[in-house]
Order: structure tokens, then sequence, then C-alpha cells
């Protein structure tokens, strides 16, 4: 019986390799809807037209009625701002893929949850702004969230020989991303088209930024107490720049479980829609013969404080994981814009923090109430600042 989908985020990085694996295994799937925010319209026009899903739902309405008369008979479209939670509604969808970026992505996982749908997720935000409420809703429901991240992927799978009980610690690989090396006296001087250029991924530009500052590393600590049930202290994080261990966990007898393969995100997808199962693929092999050096460094807070910036964020309370990742987000914003200096990021982050008082989050609503109050803290944060410039 072929695996009936919905993909939120088709048009994206994830998106895009999604597909592949779709394409890999043309059998294996029904894609019953895709879903997008709409920025690429003739893309996902012609991904409609290629795969045929039942459904179309697209955030923007000016990129919907630009699709309208691009999509073959039989297809619906619906858009606005619940558009993708009509998506991941349709009643013969059983897993979901998502890989929306950000906030936006939490409402429509909140529902596939809630209707008992398995949930791939690519999108670390949701169990940064409301994973206690997700987990607990899933355990309800008896749906699975499966992680599509690499690193959460990598775990995921070494958690698999051995009891929970059997866990020394969860560590957390990162390439470290372009500036590595870089002389932090400089980093006011980065441009954007510098943080961009990731040395061995390819992938968004918030996610890239998020990498250059190793905020994608906070965000994946907090997303891996809430996926894996382990507390903070017992996760951390070590550079790998070379990317191919994906990710590790220490035992408490002192052995150690690594999950390697080629930095693609083809695998990690693969896994996320095949479990419980394994399949064979015709993906690049990793050589190992050919790997020489695998170069493990300890994590510098000194020139990367996000990380631990989102450990206190997570032991401060509920709401103060949705802060710190939406002030990411209009900081992320505002420098890809080049609206603010390198630096500026995450001191707005830690800034946004500063002001906040966590709060237990009560239901979706709560979360995203926190959500917006973050927004509106940074925003006014980096309006004061270009006023005094």
């Amino acid at each position: 019986m072929k695996q009936r989908l919905a993909l939120l985020g088709a048009t994206g990085s994830i998106g895009r390799s999604c597909l592949e694996v779709l394409r890999h295994h043309p059998g294996r799937f029904d894609l019953v809807a895709v879903g997008a925010l709409g920025r690429r319209p003739a893309e996902l026009a012609a991904i409609v037209r290629e795969f045929r899903p039942r459904l179309v739902a697209v955030v923007d309405p000016r990129a919907a009625r630009e699709l309208a008369g691009q999509l073959p008979a039989g297809t619906d479209l619906v858009s606005g701002p619940d558009a993708l939670r009509q998506a991941v509604a349709q009643p013969d969808v059983a897993r979901v893929v998502a890989a929306i970026v950000g906030a936006a992505g939490l409402p429509p996982v909140h529902d596939a949850l809630a209707l008992g749908k398995s949930v791939a997720l690519a999108n670390k935000e949701s169990l940064v702004v409301a994973g206690r409420l997700l987990t607990e809703l899933a355990a309800a429901t008896g749906a699975a969230i499966l992680p599509i991240d690499s690193e959460h992927v990598a775990l995921h799978q070494a958690l698999r020989c051995g009891r929970p009980g059997e866990v020394r610690r969860l560590v957390l690989t990162a390439s470290g991303g372009p500036f590595l090396r870089r002389d932090p006296a400089t980093f006011a001087a980065i441009r954007k088209e510098e943080a961009l250029r990731h040395p061995t991924w390819s992938m968004g530009d918030k996610i890239t930024i998020d990498s250059a500052t190793l905020v994608n590393k906070g965000l994946e600590l907090i997303e891996a107490h809430w996926l894996f049930g382990v507390p903070a202290g017992a996760i951390d994080v070590v550079v790998h720049p070379q990317s191919l261990v994906h990710s590790l966990v220490e035992w408490v007898d002192g052995s150690w479980i690594a999950q390697l393969s080629v930095n693609d995100m083809i695998f990690p997808i693969q896994y996320a829609l095949a479990w419980p199962e394994r399949w064979e693929n015709e993906f690049p092999r990793l050589p190992l013969a050919g790997l020489g050096a695998l170069e493990f460094l300890p994590l510098d807070e000194e020139r990367f404080p996000a990380v631990a910036l989102a450990r206190a964020a997570l032991a401060a309370g509920e709401s103060a994981p949705a802060v710190f990742s939406a002030a990411n987000e209009v900081a992320v914003r505002a420098f890809l814009e080049e609206r603010i200096a390198f630096p500026a990021i995450v001191a707005t982050v830690a800034a946004v923090l500063e002001r906040h008082t966590p709060r237990a989050v009560a239901d979706l609503e709560d979360a995203l109430g926190w959500d917006a109050w973050a927004r509106r803290e940074a925003e006014a944060r980096l309006a004061a600042a270009a006023r005094s410039r």
C-alpha cells in the first residue's frame, strides 16, 4: 500500500530533497497535498504538474492567483493563513512532511498530531516553541514525531541500540559554519554573502545564517530534549567541520554509537519516510577509505554564544525557547536585509530574552502569543538601534 503524504514547504531545500526521495521510490508514495508559503509559484506549479496532488495549499493569495491558471484538472487550490492546515486535514493523508521554516509551520504540525497523523519534522521551531504541547499531544493520539534534521535522525538511529536508561549523553555535531576559524574581532564586518556560503551543506537562507551563528545548534538542543526525553544537561555540542558524523550517543559503559553518511538531506529524509523500515536506494555512498582524518573540536562559547543562550532559555521556562526562536527570526531577517551587523543577531536575541519573564505555555494560542511578543520586542529594539545611529 502506498504511503499517502502531505508535503509542506515543497519549494524549499528540504522539500526539493523530499521530492528526490519520492522520485527514487515512485511505487511507495502518493503525494496527496503540497503546501508552500508561495514565494516560488512557478516552481510549485511544476511540482504539481509532475506529482499531481489532489490539493495545493498556498499561504500567499497573490501566489495563488498566479497559480490558478497553471494547475492540471482535478487539483484543488486553497490559499490564505489557514491553507496549510487544510492540507494536513485531508482525510487520507497519513504522514505529513513539515518543512515550512519558522513558527508559521507550528499550527499545521499541531493539527496533524491532533488528528493522529505522523509528522516527519524538519521545522525546528515547532518543538522549540511548543515542545511539551506537541509531545503530549502525540502521546495522546498515538502519532509519531519523526525528525528530519540530520543530527536528530542520527540520534534517532543510534538510540535504537540500547535502552533509555543506558544513555549517558547525546552529542550534536556542528560544522562550525563559515566562520569557525575567523577572528571574532572581525565579525562586525561579515557580509551576508559570506554568511550564506556554508562550507558543507546547501540550505535555505535562514537556516544557513543560523548555522553561521550556531543558533541552529541551540534550536537543535532544545528540539532534542523534547524528541528524546533527555535533560538538557545530558545534551552536548561538539564541532565537526567535515559534517560526516551527524551526531553521537555516549552510553553508560563508555561506548559510542555514531551515524555517518554523505552530507546530503536525502538520507535523513528517506529514513523519516521509511521508518520503522529501511529501504534500499542508489544514493551516493560514503567512501570510508578516502575520508582521511575526522576532526572534532570543543565548542567555543565565546565565539558562538548562541548555544549557551538556548540552553539557558530551555532551563528558564516553557515560553523562553519560543522567545529565543522568534527573536532570532526577526534578527536574521534584519541581517539578510542588511539592517544590522552579524554580531547583532545573537545580541538581539539575548536582549529580548533579558526582557522576558518566562511563563508556562498552556495551549497553541499561548505559544503563538509568546512568539508574537518576541517579534514585537525584537523589532522595537532594532528600530531603536536604527534611530540611535
